[in-house]
């Protein structure tokens, strides 16, 4: 695989390797652009150099799902090689860092079974390494208060409230969310009171999680949020603030103006669209809020606006030199910057092989609604979730046929962490299609109908006009339309099966500069840090395996205090 030959530890290291993705892109917009939902109605293959088809046409599908990781055949055409190598040159390495090297010190201790108590793999994991990572930044800068923006159920808060001892308000716009974080919270509490009243420590240190519902919908709420927290007494009805938060007078900073120095610090584990440009907009616009780490994800509801318009609440671009180019990446390119090279890389053959299929499903009902639903097709619908019970019980099975024929074997460290990954990777298209078309990819689910046994009986063509006619009657029955007679599917199907092997070759092609999009949008965020110049430090890590969290890169930058002694 290419290395990145791209450095951005200074903002003009940055902007050189944006500039560089950049010229890259522009020749390839007819791919980023394209919906693979109209892949055989409007012959999207035809625009693809025609070298790289025929070759890629015959490729085997573990091959083609190594393109988006960078990995090229030495028969590809030399033409074919330079793109995919070049690309993968250009993106930012997601391998997990030696986060220990990074941040000297730093402990990342494992969650006890009380903490852990609901948390999924990934989840664990990465609370596991993000709770520690904080701890260190806010012991860095000596803060008072964490505040976990997007908290979720409060995993992160909890742990950084109980195991690391800090003060945490955790912000969420759900209220059941603050429900749930408020009751877990108390079991926790009574586990920990009772183990230190059994020790004798007493329970007087014991930090427990505020919970705050509000939706945060700009900087100035979040900044009126964090001058509360910090003014020392207690937000009465804390999850009563909703929307109207705005309207709160803002509080006299009495604990600054006594010479008690306070400071918070944003974090956030994977807050969505816009929400990760607010912290670190806040992080800038409050001169409380000393530090933020944050990881972002779901790029597709990052708001755009146009360069004539400077609003604060522009999710992409951030940085004065990208606005001032005049790049947009539109939602097509924000839908593909979520796809995941480390997914792809750990599929098994015959679950590409069903994505493959899917898309060429969907593409070809596209088809039936083109040429006979065109009222449908005019108001770009949604098929819904396919087969999502049914994919699950086929993994049950799977399981359950995996245990038997481990037996009594107990696995080794190296197996459980394989079957650990196993169990958190999905399908490779986590935003594209399905942001588009409410699509995910499930046809492990639509086979699973059909018996391995009774497979082998009938023809490989037949199978998958049975599973596209099973795909067709459920999505048609989701749009509530009439299912077609067999024999208009029959043709339809015979128009799109002469392509269906070029599908694979081309979503792999367009998955490949997904993680350059992302990558860009990263260096965006990183660059309107740095173009701040020498009052604060910022950097990109990646903290988490990214075949468990795909957005796995925490963007951590603290304001420069010279009265502050750095912690060794």
């Amino acid at each position: 695989m290419a290395e990145c030959k791209y450095s951005c530890q200074t903002a003009t290291e940055t902007l050189e390797w944006i500039n560089a993705i950049v010229d890259f892109l522009r020749p390839y917009t007819f791919l980023i652009n394209a919906h693979v939902v109209n892949f055989f109605k409007d012959k999207l293959w035809e625009v693809i150099n025609k070298e790289w088809i025929d070759c890629l046409r015959r490729e085997p599908v573990e091959n083609l799902l190594l393109i988006p990781s960078g990995v090229v055949q030495d028969h590809w055409p030399f033409s074919l090689k330079e793109f995919v190598l070049t690309l993968r040159s250009l993106v930012f390495c997601r391998d997990q860092a030696d986060i220990h090297m990074v941040l000297p010190g730093l402990q990342v201790t494992a969650l006890n079974s009380v903490l852990a108590q609901g948390m999924n793999p990934k989840k664990k994991h990465e609370v596991e390494v993000l709770s520690a990572v904080v701890s260190k930044i806010a012991n860095s800068v000596k803060a008072h208060t964490i505040v976990d923006v997007g908290a979720g159920q409060g995993y992160l808060a909890q742990v950084l409230s109980f195991q690391y001892q800090h003060p945490v308000v955790a912000i969420d716009a759900s209220s059941h969310h603050g429900s749930v974080t408020d009751a877990r919270a108390e079991r926790i509490k009574k586990h920990y009171a009772a183990h230190m009243a059994k020790s004798g420590s007493g329970i007087w240190s014991l930090n427990v999680p505020k919970t705050i519902t509000c939706r945060v919908l700009s900087i100035d709420m979040l900044k009126t949020l964090s001058e509360m927290l910090l003014d020392g007494d207690d937000i009465e009805e804390p999850r009563l603030i909703g929307e109207n938060l705005a309207k709160f007078k803002r509080v006299e900073l009495q604990c600054l103006s006594s010479g008690n120095k306070t400071s918070l610090v944003l974090a956030g584990l994977h807050a969505c669209g816009d929400l990760s440009v607010t912290m670190l907009k806040t992080f800038l616009e409050c001169k409380e809020v000393k530090a933020v780490v944050s990881i972002g994800c779901c790029y597709n509801l990052l708001s755009e606006e146009n360069i004539e318009d400077t609003g604060s609440q522009c999710g992409f671009p951030m940085s004065h030199a990208v606005k001032s180019s005049g790049l947009s990446l539109g939602k097509s390119s924000r839908d593909l910057a979520c796809q995941s090279a480390e997914r792809w890389r750990s599929l098994e053959t015959h679950d590409g092989v069903h994505n493959f299929e899917l898309h060429a499903f969907r593409a070809a009902f596209q088809m039936v609604l083109s040429k006979y639903y065109p009222e449908v097709m005019a108001s770009n619908p949604s098929i819904g979730r396919q087969g999502k019970a049914l994919r699950r019980r086929k993994q049950r099975r799977a399981r359950e046929a995996h245990h038997h024929i481990q037996g009594s074997n107990c696995p080794s460290s190296m197996q459980k962490l394989s079957h650990m990954r196993q169990s958190c990777l999905v399908e490779p298209a986590e935003s594209d299609t399905d942001a588009i078309l409410g699509l995910p990819f499930e046809a492990k689910a639509l086979s699973a109908e059909i018996p391995s046994n009774e497979r082998t009986g009938c023809n490989k063509s037949d199978e998958k006009y049975s599973l596209f006619g099973k795909f067709c009657q459920s999505a048609s029955s989701h749009l509530g339309i009439k299912p077609l007679e067999d024999i208009i599917l029959q043709e339809i199907w015979k128009e799109a099966e002469p392509f269906l092997e070029l599908i694979g070759p081309y979503w792999s092609l367009r998955a490949s500069l997904g993680p350059l999009l992302e990558t860009l949008i990263l260096l965006d965020r990183l660059l309107f840090l740095q173009e701040q110049g020498g009052s604060l430090e910022a950097f990109m890590l990646p903290i988490f395996d990214p075949i468990l969290s795909p957005r796995n890169v925490a963007i951590i930058a603290k304001k420069i205090d010279t009265n502050l002694t750095p912690e060794l």
